[in-house]
């Protein structure tokens, strides 16, 4: 079988472990429970900056949140690791920007990720990912974001949705809210 997914808050903790780097950078405290209700993508509301101000921040810890120490989600590296012992196919297809594509597929190998060269697309926007997907007419597809799903709902791949706080309203597609449950999710 074909499964794709996507990486940062589908795979890895991106989100989270950002978070912490913000803590540090502006010098505060903001324990899990706050990280925990932010109900968008974006986590720079709970220290206080603007949008602009936010897109800034990322933008200048980007090297430190994509390649420093972002833990995998527990069980995603066994799960993928067991569909590639299994035989199957794995596809990443990541909305990362393209000067960080090559980095982000080694810093993913590094992790313990199976990963082939020819099975990591990135460096396209989000609603781009859709093209990619189609193309590589996957049996499954998992990702954080509903948009991405739903516009897909009428295509070949089964979706799974990464459950997080800021996807919460999305009621249509099975959430994967532990990596453990993977398997008796996709029932092969």
């Amino acid at each position: 079988m074909r499964f794709g997914f996507d990486i940062d808050d589908t795979l890895i903790n991106l989100r989270e472990h950002a978070f912490h780097i913000y803590n540090k950078k502006l010098s505060q405290k903001l324990d899990s429970s706050v990280f925990q209700s932010i109900k968008r993508v974006e986590i720079h509301e709970p220290f206080g900056l603007t949008d602009e101000e936010g897109t800034k921040m990322w933008n200048d810890t980007l090297e430190e949140i994509y390649y420093t120490d972002c833990p995998s989600f527990p069980g995603a590296k066994e799960t993928l690791n067991q569909l590639h012992q299994d035989g199957h196919s794995i596809f990443y297809i990541t909305a990362r920007p393209k000067e960080h594509g090559e980095r982000t597929k080694e810093w993913m190998i590094n992790q313990g990720f199976p990963i082939k060269d020819d099975h990591f697309f990135y460096g396209m926007k989000d609603e781009e990912k859709i093209h990619t997907i189609k193309k590589l007419h996957l049996d499954f597809y998992v990702d954080d974001k509903p948009n991405i799903l739903q516009t897909l709902a009428n295509e070949e791949p089964k979706l799974l949705l990464k459950d997080q706080p800021y996807n919460q309203q999305e009621k249509h597609f099975t959430r994967i809210v532990d990596w453990a449950d993977f398997f008796k999710l996709i029932s092969i």
